[in-house]
């Protein structure tokens, strides 16, 4: 019986990991919204450096990035050799999509 008990707090245990690290996904699930760049505009748009928070909303919006270049009222800033200058700046390798 013992072994029987242990299989079943040992299957429990891998259950509640498995519930808590997909709750831990979700929390950092993240919502594509281009505005959320605004910040590197100044970058992309001219040669001037990315500052922090850019860089800081560049790596958030990583996961988005295809969706951006795929768009064509984004293509044309996202796909440009400023944007891609401040996404290596900011230390994000640019996506091939």
């Amino acid at each position: 019986m013992k072994s029987v008990s242990f299989v079943a707090v040992l299957s429990m245990v891998v259950v509640m990991l498995v519930v808590l690290s997909s709750e831990v996904r979700v929390a950092k699930a993240v919502t594509c919204n281009p505005t959320e760049l605004s910040p590197c505009m100044a970058a992309i748009t001219s040669s001037a450096p990315p500052s922090s928070t850019c860089c800081s909303k560049v790596r958030e919006q990583r996961p988005c990035l295809c969706g951006y270049i795929k768009d064509p009222n984004l293509k044309q800033y996202v796909n440009s050799p400023n944007a891609r200058k401040v996404v290596s700046t900011c230390g994000v390798s640019y996506p091939q999509c």
